[in-house]
């Protein structure tokens, strides 16, 4: 599958390089990063949810921080309008974090964190309409391909860490996660560009559909268009 992703991105490359050579505005290429907020959504997250609400507020759902970086391509299509293929690494997942609800205890402010933390590399593929100036939105398809998928379980108490560790989760995750993701952004006369997105995956996360779960990532980025 990594091949596959290499190819596609070897042929937007010559593809680029070709209407880059016939035609006046010139095709641009670019670098980005930024923040993710990433969560999980779907049935099986609701009725968690409820169980999460039984514990009166012991336990809650977080967002997961994390980063994407990556590259794309500008492709003029006609005024105001472009075509961005992309290739990024992506942290995504989610969060648990809660403490032992146990009044006996409760001043060694004990704690429990469960974090997925999953790794994609995602491909978007953009359309870009300028409305004047630099502002622009954007949407399109992306295809990621899951690098790793791991849980870390943190326990504390009193300020010190008790437990630290890490799982292997890959097996049982689907290796291909395909989204729609879209946005606005404004790049500058220099070539400085802010945006922000968000990113709906739109199959399981799981490779048997079993859990009705399902990607959700909201994207802060910044770079710069040569």
């Amino acid at each position: 599958m990594k091949k596959i992703f290499l190819l596609i991105a070897v042929v937007l490359g010559f593809v680029a390089t070709k209407v880059n050579a016939q035609q006046q505005n010139p095709v641009r290429f670019g670098i980005k990063a930024g923040v993710n907020l990433a969560e999980w959504q779907g049935e099986t997250v609701n009725s968690a949810q409820d169980l999460i609400n039984l514990s009166e507020g012991a336990v809650n759902r977080k967002m997961r921080e994390g980063f994407h970086v990556g590259g794309y391509i500008s492709i003029p299509i006609g005024p105001g309008f472009e075509i961005e293929p992309g290739l990024q690494y992506s942290q995504k997942g989610t969060r648990l974090t809660g403490k032992i609800p146990i009044e006996e205890i409760d001043f060694l402010n004990t704690n429990l964190t469960l974090t997925n933390k999953a790794e994609y590399l995602d491909m978007p593929i953009l359309a870009k309409l300028y409305l004047g100036e630099g502002f622009h939105i954007f949407g399109g398809p992306q295809v990621s391909y899951l690098l790793s998928n791991k849980v870390q379980a943190e326990a504390g108490a009193l300020g010190f860490k008790a437990l630290n560790r890490e799982w292997d989760m890959k097996d049982g995750f689907r290796e291909i996660d395909l989204a729609l993701t879209g946005g606005l952004g404004y790049r500058f006369a220099s070539g400085f560009n802010v945006s922000a997105g968000y990113d709906y995956g739109v199959n399981t996360i799981d490779s048997n559909g079993s859990f009705e779960t399902y990607n959700r990532v909201i994207k802060a980025s910044v770079g710069f268009t040569f």
